[in-house]
């Protein structure tokens, strides 16, 4: 990353704010959605192996939207078995309000919730400490990864607690989407070296072919509207730009070149389609489905 430049998860406030924006101006819990109802009870079907408890860990979860409508999908799949649920999420902010969803929502009494203030690798680091032996039935790690210093390592130690029959479901940007190529062509000038900032499913299929291990993979189609990025000035543009670009305040901090670059790459048709006046981007993702180790 660019000397100049800070990253925006360096002000937790700004990130949330062009964090919403971009929920509001993109398909991206949309087509997370249709995943979750359509494909994934097939995976959770064969978790559990009879079991009338399931262990479950959610690695970055966030405000815990996406979390509950998996953990729905699992209790159709299981009804009448407990879940013990890890919850594992640095931001204060978002496990407040992911308590507070909690509590709106009646029926979750099968459920034993477990809240870990803490990133994946100090989460890692407190189940080593513990020593903790028990075998976990699903975990998933939805659009996290760009935040550990090794995702290979990470995936390889949550697969690596899976029971029989467990699923790791990891879902990230695709690398045929916009974001890959904009990350191929500026990884130096905006990727932070401390993260993994860039990664996408491409990245994560390398590593996982190059190991012999299988997966299984979807695609999520998504897209997002980029237009008012092109309006110098725009204060909702250049929250989306920081987003884009995960670098703080990118519009006054970024040189004349590389802000022109970004903005030209944004447009260009390996990124983005324009229509009826609109840019829009493609946000598309890309979900993997792995089994515990063999």
């Amino acid at each position: 990353m660019a000397s100049s430049l800070k990253s925006l998860v360096n002000d937790d406030d700004r990130y949330q704010k062009s964090f919403q924006l971009f929920l509001e101006r993109s398909s991206e819990h949309q087509c997370m959605r249709d995943f979750i109802h359509n494909k994934l009870p097939d995976i959770l079907a064969s978790i559990g192996d009879g079991k009338s408890h399931l262990n479950v860990i959610g690695v970055g979860s966030g405000a815990g939207e996406i979390d509950l409508e998996m953990l729905s999908e699992l209790h159709k799949k299981h009804p009448g078995v407990t879940v013990d649920n890890e919850v594992v999420e640095p931001s204060r902010q978002q496990l407040y309000n992911y308590k507070v969803l909690v509590s709106q929502k009646p029926d979750l009494d099968y459920i034993k919730f477990n809240w870990n203030t803490m990133t994946a690798s100090e989460f890692e680091e407190h189940w080593k400490a513990e020593k903790a032996t028990k075998k976990v039935d699903f975990i998933h790690m939805i659009q996290m990864l760009y935040y550990v210093k090794d995702p290979e390592a990470t995936v390889r130690f949550f697969q690596g607690l899976l029971g029989k029959n467990g699923k790791l479901l990891i879902i990230l940007v695709s690398g045929k989407s916009g974001w890959g190529k904009l990350w191929r062509t500026y990884r130096a000038q905006l990727c932070q070296p401390d993260i993994s900032q860039c990664v996408t499913t491409g990245d994560i299929k390398s590593f996982l072919d190059s190991k012999g291990v299988r997966y299984q993979s979807y695609e999520l189609p998504s897209q997002m509207d980029i237009t008012e990025c092109f309006t110098e000035g725009d204060e909702k543009g250049e929250l989306l730009l920081d987003f884009l670009t995960e670098v703080l305040d990118f519009s006054n901090t970024a040189s004349p070149e590389l802000r022109a670059g970004v903005l030209e790459m944004l447009r260009h048709p390996d990124c983005s389609v324009e229509s009826n006046g609109k840019v829009i981007f493609n946000n598309n993702l890309e979900a993997i489905s792995l089994d515990q180790l063999s």
